[in-house]
């Protein structure tokens, strides 16, 4: 049985995708899905000022977030939490499915091949050389 299930979203068109994947597993009420969202770090620490709270990460409002990942959280059975993070995409994924222990990390893929590959990196692929759980991946429909 599955006890911990750490989802990722980007906010992108595929997140939906990956809500319905996750709905498909058919999971248990005992089940605790923890729904996650990675914010890039800026690129430079200079940008932040250190005196006022962070409430904007690259143009898009913390609140907005919330609200997406609070919309998916009522389509949702059974416990789950909202994590919010600043830092390497597939670093903090990894690191939340450690903190709480996950049996499994849902995540998308942009289906990114070649170059774009090479230069943008593939989030999904690191995820899940480096996991230490198993890693159900999201294509694009």
């Amino acid at each position: 049985m599955l006890k911990t299930i750490v989802v990722a979203l980007d906010g992108s068109d595929l997140s939906e995708q990956v809500i319905q994947a996750l709905q498909e597993l058919q999971l248990q009420p005992a089940t605790k899905i923890i729904l996650s969202h990675v914010v890039p770090p800026p690129e430079s620490s200079l940008e932040l000022v250190a005196d006022r709270p962070q409430t904007d990460f690259e143009g898009l409002p913390y609140l907005h977030l919330e609200k997406q990942l609070q919309s998916y959280q009522a389509q949702l059975p059974g416990e789950s939490e909202i994590e919010i993070v600043t830092g390497d995409p597939s670093e903090e994924i990894i690191r939340l499915a450690n903190i709480y222990q996950a049996d499994l990390i849902v995540i998308g893929s942009r289906g990114l091949t070649g170059v774009k590959r090479i230069i943008q990196g593939s989030v999904s692929s690191q995820v899940v050389e480096n996991a230490h759980c198993s890693v159900l991946v999201v294509k694009p429909a």
